[in-house]
């Protein structure tokens, strides 16, 4: 019998006979109420029932003859494996059905969402993969993914913004991997994209570090600009308290005041305040509580409050008053951080002899080795008061003179190699 003719099945009118196909066994078209359409049915045996039925394949002409083979073959080759084809349909459509990556990644987004402290991390999360993933793998299913579709999303900042690529590369990684836990895919293609990828530059090369002023010019910065011009003047003061104290600003600008001991001129921070999720004790000189005690009565709570409105201020208002009064870093064309007085702080320990586990504990730094850290069983508290009392006294413009000569010897020193 000959194959069904497009020109034959676009002249089915609704009251005539069903057209067989001719070509697979069973497949026929059956007219519909308007002419020229049609609805496509294949009839067989069930191997598993014994019973004759019909599958719907479609209509025509939004499924073509050619469509329609495809589709009846496929059932014919489940009916020669002893198969139903309609069971089998029924077991696939009870099955999940797979979303497509950007469904999967909002998905994810709003699992995690409530274990990030800081929102604005959760959102950072979010927003690099509608800028550099969704437009290319967006609406592709899960289980089509294959690791060529994440290297061409990544190639193009591989190289040029490794580290948001690096971030990009994860997040992709941890929305495969939900897929993969939920059975969505078989597999997670990020596991093998570095195949496909150039090597990066190594992380110490493409990291800039946070631009710092100098330790020896800190005290005449110090005597210049951070004497407090009135009583309302937070930042200045929060500044000088933030390099007495070697601390990250987000530390300085959330102390509370239950968190300071006065008496005992210690400065406790909580755990849940600290980047390595531990608590950290900081031993205060005397100017810095003099600092503290010049904020007492302003708020109720906050040592530094905003102000204007009295509530914890932007991590913005220190950048703001470095980029002010222009001040001057070891980077060239930037200007000095706030997170950069660490540093400063840093080499200035080193370059008084101090014990690196001291400067490091100052900075609550977590300890890398493991072995070590086993053994850390005290945070050397007046060991390290020693310390940051002579750091107070140095950026007070108080230093012995000794350091200060030693200071003036290396300059001069530094000047005369360099001619």
């Amino acid at each position: 019998m000959a194959t069904l003719s497009d020109a034959k099945a676009r002249n089915l009118k609704p009251d005539e006979a069903a057209l067989p196909h001719g070509g697979i066994t069973g497949l026929t078209l059956h007219p519909s109420s308007a002419k020229g359409h049609g609805k496509w049915v294949l009839r067989f045996v069930s191997p598993v029932t014994g019973k004759r039925r019909n599958a719907g394949l479609g209509t025509y002409p939004e499924v073509s003859i050619a469509e329609a083979a495809k589709r009846a073959t496929a059932m014919r080759e489940l009916l020669v494996l002893g198969k139903d084809p309609l069971e089998e349909k029924t077991k696939v459509d009870d099955q999940p059905s797979i979303p497509t990556f950007k469904e999967a990644a909002q998905t994810l987004h709003a699992d995690l969402l409530p274990g990030w402290k800081n929102p604005k991390h959760g959102q950072q999360w979010i927003n690099t993969l509608t800028e550099y993933v969704f437009p290319k793998l967006g609406e592709k299913f899960l289980n089509d993914i294959q690791p060529g579709d994440v290297a061409e999303v990544l190639k193009p900042i591989w190289l040029t913004k490794a580290e948001t690529a690096s971030r990009v590369k994860q997040r992709i990684h941890a929305v495969m991997a939900w897929g993969w836990a939920h059975g969505h895919c078989q597999s997670n293609p990020v596991d093998v994209v570095g195949h496909l990828l150039p090597q990066q530059p190594g992380k110490a090369i493409r990291t800039k570090h946070q631009p710092s002023m100098p330790w020896k010019d800190i005290p005449a910065f110090a005597t210049t600009h951070l004497k407090p011009r009135d009583r309302y003047d937070v930042t200045r003061a929060m500044l000088e308290f933030l390099i007495l104290t070697a601390c990250r600003s987000g530390e300085a600008r959330g102390m509370v005041w239950s968190e300071v001991d006065l008496k005992n001129a210690v400065w406790t921070i909580p755990p849940e305040r600290m980047k390595a999720k531990l608590p950290h004790r900081v031993p205060l000189a005397t100017r810095t509580v003099e600092i503290l005690k010049s904020q007492q009565g302003r708020h109720d709570s906050l040592v530094f409050p905003s102000t204007r409105d009295e509530v914890e201020l932007s991590d913005m208002v220190l950048t703001s008053f470095l980029r002010r009064v222009k001040a001057h870093s070891d980077t060239p064309d930037r200007i000095a951080t706030a997170h950069g007085f660490r540093s400063s702080f840093r080499d200035w320990c080193s370059e008084h002899g101090y014990a690196r586990d001291l400067a490091e504990r100052a900075l609550a730094h977590t300890v890398q080795n493991k072995v070590e850290a086993a053994y850390h069983r005290t945070d050397l508290l007046e060991q390290r008061r020693e310390m940051m009392n002579a750091w107070a006294a140095f950026v007070s413009g108080e230093g012995s003179f000794a350091d200060l000569f030693a200071a003036e010897m290396k300059t001069l020193g530094e000047s005369w190699l360099s001619k």
